[in-house]
């Protein structure tokens, strides 16, 4: 069973690459967040492998934290692995992780192609394992992973087009700057955050 790949990457799109292992192509599907993180140099993806009697696929990650995501989300009645990599695809890591875990099914359903049963699904078979996975690396206290306010922002501005690099380096003048943050209003972080990513660009 093939679990790690490192190579050269041929081909990348959104949703699937080809990486050269020592003159092997193997084909990976994974979601866009994957994507923005694979260099041309050097591919680096943990690999779940999937067999079927007609097929063997191959579905790649950034860390081991994302496949642990995926695999329990296989282990949700009707998930099977493009539904898993759908719902993976719909909003980044932490967000996903937090809503599973606070059972927000509004949220869930949110992500195209998931509709009410799976949402329900995923809360109530996922929702208190997730809360008990330090695995995740979500745990309180270690500083992995944005807090559910800086994921929220940081989806919404996403969904504008803007990439995640510039993303955090506003965040992170925003969060230096001002004093109150974290008192601070969802609307007006997304204020301040495209107010100065659109400093110096054409209007």
């Amino acid at each position: 069973m093939i679990a790690h790949l490192s190579g050269k990457l041929l081909f990348k799109s959104p949703t699937l690459s080809v990486i050269d292992c020592q003159g092997v192509g193997y084909e990976v599907m994974h979601s866009p967040f994957c994507a923005e993180k694979l260099e041309s140099e050097k591919a680096n993806l943990f690999i779940h492998t999937h067999v079927r009697e007609d097929a063997l696929q191959l579905f790649g990650f950034s860390n081991a934290e994302e496949r642990i995501l995926f695999r329990e989300l296989l282990k949700v009645n009707g998930v099977g692995p493009k539904m898993a990599l759908s719902i993976m695809s719909g909003m980044p890591y932490t967000e996903l992780v937090l809503a599973i875990r606070s059972k927000d099914k509004t949220r869930l359903q949110k992500i195209p192609g998931i509709g009410k049963k799976i949402a329900e699904r995923l809360a109530i078979e996922l929702g208190d394992r997730f809360a008990e996975m330090p695995s995740l690396g979500l745990e309180a206290g270690t500083g992995i992973g944005p807090m559910p306010k800086d994921s929220e922002l940081e989806s919404v501005l996403l969904n504008l087009g803007y990439q995640r690099s510039e993303i955090q380096r506003v965040q992170k003048n925003i969060r230096t700057r001002e004093e109150k943050y974290d008192d601070l209003s969802l609307e007006v972080l997304v204020r301040l955050s495209l107010r100065e990513l659109t400093q110096g660009r054409p209007v």
